[in-house]
């Protein structure tokens, strides 16, 4: 039985935030995932998710000052000190509500920058891997692509890889987004099969409009098929923007018949 995760930042977006914990539960989602839920104390999440019969899986450290165009601090060089209170805050949520990952958001800086600013990722991923080590999580790193997210400082799943090695801990591993590697490198079956032993989380929208996965150009009978082959057995996050009502569109479930 295939699991999948739903992405509450995105699904259920017509309801209250806590309200989709409850409204993905109805459509028997038993999962969720999502960005940001630091505007809820721990113990306001943790009764919501216990009623609704419902567990987290994953969240994203803070992405910093939105207005002032941040997306996550860990390659910020002079921001050391506010990634790990940003960090401390994820894994003290993580590990009270019961997730098993936390998304380190690498953050946004010019070209120029990001051959200094690839250390100090590093540098900090590496630190947080052993704070997370003894709770039991696992990081995973995103790389997102440069027409949604520009100046993000790493937009490859080849580069994630490859800094991977350099961070050298195994607790810390690829978030492959197959929307955002669609769209900065293709070739998803076999970069799937390439990089299976390092893919900790797997997420999927349609191509180009991040739309529930039945439209598009990626053919996600193709992608499960594929994920079966490389014997993935994690989650798969629905990190899709719903085309109209959330219920409705979830549809494909049924025409696609991903189990």
């Amino acid at each position: 039985m295939r699991r999948f995760t739903a992405n509450i930042s995105f699904m259920f977006a017509e309801r209250p935030f806590l309200d989709r914990i409850g409204a993905a539960r109805a459509c028997g989602l038993s999962h969720v995932e999502c960005h940001f839920p630091y505007e809820f104390p721990v113990s306001v999440l943790k009764d919501r998710l216990q009623s609704s019969g419902v567990t987290l899986t994953g969240l994203n450290t803070a992405p910093g000052d939105i207005q002032k165009g941040e997306w996550g601090l860990a390659g910020v060089p002079g921001r050391e000190a506010d990634f790990d209170r940003d960090f401390d805050q994820a894994l003290q949520y993580a590990s009270a509500l019961g997730a098993s990952v936390i998304h380190v958001m690498a953050g946004r800086l010019p070209p120029e920058q990001h051959k200094a600013a690839l250390k100090t990722y590093i540098a900090n991923v590496r630190a947080a891997a052993e704070k997370a080590a003894t709770a039991g999580i696992t990081i995973i790193l995103e790389p997102l692509n440069s027409r949604d997210m520009p100046n993000y400082l790493v937009s490859r799943s080849d580069d994630i890889v490859s800094i991977l090695k350099d961070i050298d801990r195994p607790n810390v591993k690829l978030l492959f987004d197959v929307y955002h590697v669609q769209i900065m490198e293709g070739d998803l079956i076999r970069r799937l099969e390439k990089h299976r032993d390092a893919i900790g989380h797997v997420q999927i929208a349609a191509v180009p409009s991040r739309a529930e996965p039945d439209e598009g150009e990626v053919n996600y009978s193709a992608i499960f098929a594929a994920l079966d082959a490389i014997g993935y057995g994690g989650l798969i996050g629905l990190e899709y923007k719903p085309r109209a009502r959330t219920e409705d569109g979830m549809r494909w479930m049924q025409t696609m018949r991903p189990f």
